[in-house]
């Protein structure tokens, strides 16, 4: 089934292809369509546009807010956002500020712990983009301080590592306020990853449906077949798209590019609530 992969990362923000790079990825699997989420930035979305009308693939303009619940961070997908709307540029602004110098105290705890690692080697492994947690376990890999970027995490940088700074971010509502405000859908990712080993309170999955949010990221390479049926029948129960998403970052965590497709009819969905 070709389907709809609406969940993707390029090197704008914490994947490591360009974003013409994703959309070609995508055509090579098969898929009639893909969404680019990247955190908390629009940049890579006219150059993914434009590759996916040359290679004809059917483009879903993302973004996956960074949002926190109860201090554990939680992932707000939005499609169909307006770019220029002023009240989410000025949220983008303080976000990518805030993203900057958190990377930095990052570093300033990693090198109080006695490593050899440099923002500036960070920034590098960023490619010029915002710097995400993932750059500095690339750069803690390549300094010898972790076998690989799950330790880097496990260890250091997770929400109660070592070394772990809070960041600024939305609340779920807030970033729901803004994706509909901007005239988007806003979408639940990976609800089964939060807290480390925890899920998302189904409290907060009822509220933000009574809020507006329209779907429900049920099928993910990281949930289970129980995390699966649990979130298939929440989503039945409160009427949300129950949507399928690799959540791709390229080279990171294996090219998974349309491991998990949503299918056509549940994607016509999407977009009738869309108003597309």
């Amino acid at each position: 089934m070709p389907g709809y992969d609406l969940h993707s990362h390029s090197n704008r923000s914490d994947g490591t292809l360009g974003p013409a790079e994703v959309m070609h990825l995508a055509r090579s699997k098969d898929l009639a369509g893909v969404a680019l989420t990247d955190h908390d930035t629009f940049e890579g979305l006219a150059e993914a546009e434009a590759a996916a009308e040359d290679v004809g693939l059917e483009f879903v303009p993302g973004i996956e807010f960074s949002a926190e619940y109860e201090g554990a961070s939680l992932h707000i997908l939005g499609y169909w956002v307006d770019p220029d709307d002023l009240a989410i540029e000025a949220e983008l602004l303080r976000l990518t500020a805030t993203r900057l110098r958190r990377g930095e105290m990052i570093v300033e705890k990693l090198r109080d712990l006695g490593f050899d690692i440099t923002v500036e080697r960070v920034l590098e492994f960023a490619g010029g983009g915002a710097i995400a947690r993932p750059h500095i376990a690339e750069a803690m890999v390549e300094a010898g301080i972790v076998a690989d970027e799950k330790e880097a995490f496990d260890r250091y940088i997770s929400d109660d590592g070592l070394a772990y700074v809070p960041k600024h971010a939305l609340q779920p509502a807030d970033a729901l306020r803004l994706i509909s405000g901007g005239g988007g859908v806003c979408v639940l990712a990976h609800p089964g990853m939060w807290r480390g080993q925890d899920t998302v309170p189904d409290r907060l999955i009822e509220e933000m449906a009574e809020g507006g949010m329209v779907g429900l990221e049920v099928f993910h390479p990281d949930h289970d077949d129980e995390l699966r049926a649990k979130y298939a029948a929440i989503a039945e129960r409160l009427s949300l798209v129950p949507t399928s998403s690799s959540d791709c970052h390229g080279e990171r965590y294996g090219y998974r590019m349309g491991e998990e497709r949503t299918d056509p009819e549940t994607f016509a969905e999407l977009k009738q609530r869309a108003g597309r």
